[in-house]
């Protein structure tokens, strides 16, 4: 009758009643034990033991994974046991009686949170912390540190991990324009941690973007969505494997000493590419099986093009001259925006200048020569100062020029007032205040000005203003009409 309820078989029926029968208990006492209780007495934790091979030294093993520093884990001890005991306990045994050993010794561990991951939601973005010492100076013999930039997709756990020199903004810049070419696609979501070089501010109420990466959020059409500050279970995939890669690519990596960055990252290339071809625990699918399954048929496809990592310059107040200074160079801004922050973004061939809030003010070609070191634009100037701009960039026959407009007198009077100088340049300033003065007016009035001054012999602009006023306040009388006998008169109409 238990067999056909319960549908087990007859051998483990007898084994319960053998165990029962041995136990000395009565019926109504295993009743009013607690359930591990009875668990323990009918399946002891020795029943996982094998007889033939003494426990592992799980005390040892926990110290290690414990111990101040360590980046060992249990994967990492059972890779270690089973090469020194090859007829040992298979890795989900050992696992397992691991587990038992910290729950009667330490205590339960935590329970966590059920997650449900979305396929090609997030790319979660974090740095290793261990910094091996593995590239070496060929001059000089100096071993270097490197810094591993990691990511991992969401759902798949896929991994894309890239060695630099530093942890710089435009190297991890660089590093998720790579991950993200690595994948050949685009998450909803790229999940940083709070790090400066892609993190300004970060609090429950607001949340600012470093530049460089509010850019690549824009030209990528993703979402930058850092978890909460300091904590590290907000992106859970990317910290597991950044222990993970500490084990399984540091260690490897240690083996060598590279003596350039691009050795070093084809070898990387080689490890990440094994590890995310391994088959999960207890699973018949790898993450590189995963992500094509599941992640990659989700993600945005790539833009065209490729993002260009700038190097950005911070400028707390824009001088009264309207000029940031980049590179020995000066570039203008629109003179509204003296005294306001900005930002310089810098590449190879253009300098973009944006407001406090990254929104673009003005471009200007990158300039390599030693001079001009103003770089300036026109529109960007006061009024004024574009007057006299025009004033210096001018010469004589550009003032001649523009007299003929009026016509000869005007020409003849511009003429004279250049010669009367020792040098031409020195009237410059006084042929273009008079032009100015009159661009507007009638041209009859300018040219009878100009026959005055040339009569008087006394072409300066001085005499100009003073005759031209004199017209304008004592116009040309129309004259008399003839008297003819066509001329009705007033009493006609009477």
């Amino acid at each position: 009758m238990i067999q056909d309820r319960y549908h087990i078989g007859s051998g483990t029926v007898q084994l319960i009643l053998k165990r029962y029968n041995a136990s000395g208990f009565a019926l109504e006492q295993l009743k009013s034990m607690e359930p591990p209780e009875v668990e323990m007495l009918f399946y002891p934790p020795e029943n996982l033991q094998r007889k033939d091979i003494q426990l592992p030294e799980f005390q040892h093993y926990f110290n290690r994974i414990h111990s101040k520093g360590s980046k060992v884990n249990v994967s990492y001890c059972w890779m270690e046991y089973k090469q020194e005991h090859p007829d040992g306990y298979e890795q989900s045994q050992f696992y397992e009686l691991y587990n038992r050993f910290v729950e009667q010794n330490f205590g339960k561990r935590d329970v966590k949170m059920a997650v449900e991951r979305v396929p090609g939601e997030k790319m979660y973005i974090d740095w290793v912390g261990d910094q091996p010492e593995l590239l070496m100076d060929p001059e000089t013999g100096e071993i270097r540190k490197v810094h591993l930039f990691v990511t991992t997709m969401g759902l798949s756990s896929y991994i894309y991990a890239e060695a630099f020199l530093d942890e710089k903004l435009q190297s991890f810049s660089t590093g998720t324009v790579h991950a993200l070419q690595f994948y050949e696609g685009i998450p909803k979501y790229l999940v940083p941690d709070n790090l400066k070089a892609a993190v300004t501010k970060h609090t429950k109420d607001e949340l600012i973007l470093q530049s460089a990466y509010s850019d690549l959020e824009d030209f990528y059409d993703t979402i930058v969505l850092p978890p909460p500050p300091r904590k590290p279970k907000g992106k859970p995939t990317v910290e597991n494997h950044v222990r993970y890669l500490e084990t399984h690519l540091v260690e490897k990596l240690k083996e060598n000493i590279y003596i350039s960055l691009e050795e070093l990252n084809a070898d990387i290339q080689k490890i990440v590419a094994t590890l995310n071809s391994r088959k999960f625990q207890n699973k018949n699918y790898s993450r590189a099986d995963a992500f094509v399954k599941y992640d990659k048929p989700c993600m945005k496809p790539l833009p065209g093009g490729c993002f260009t990592v700038c190097d950005y310059k911070t400028v707390t107040r824009i001088p009264d001259n309207y000029h940031i200074e980049y590179d020995d160079h000066y570039y203008s801004v629109v003179y509204t925006h003296c005294g306001k922050p900005a930002i310089i973004k810098a590449t190879a061939s253009e300098i973009r200048i944006c407001d406090g809030y990254n929104r673009l003010i003005c471009k200007h070609k990158r300039s390599y020569k030693d001079f001009p070191k103003y770089i300036t634009e026109d529109s960007h100037m006061r009024p004024e100062h574009l007057y006299y701009k025009e004033v210096n960039e001018k010469d004589g026959a550009y003032y001649r020029r523009w007299a003929s407009v009026f016509g000869p007198n005007m020409e003849e009077c511009i003429d004279r007032l250049l010669k009367a100088s020792k040098h031409e340049e020195q009237a410059y300033n006084a042929c273009a205040g008079l032009l100015h003065t009159v661009k507007e007016m009638p041209h009859g009035i300018v040219e009878e000005t100009a026959r005055q001054c040339i009569q008087m012999n006394s072409c300066r602009y001085k005499t100009f203003k003073q005759v031209l006023s004199r017209m304008q306040s004592n116009p040309i009388s129309p004259g008399v009409l003839p008297e003819h006998e066509n001329i009705r008169g007033k009493g006609f109409y009477k």
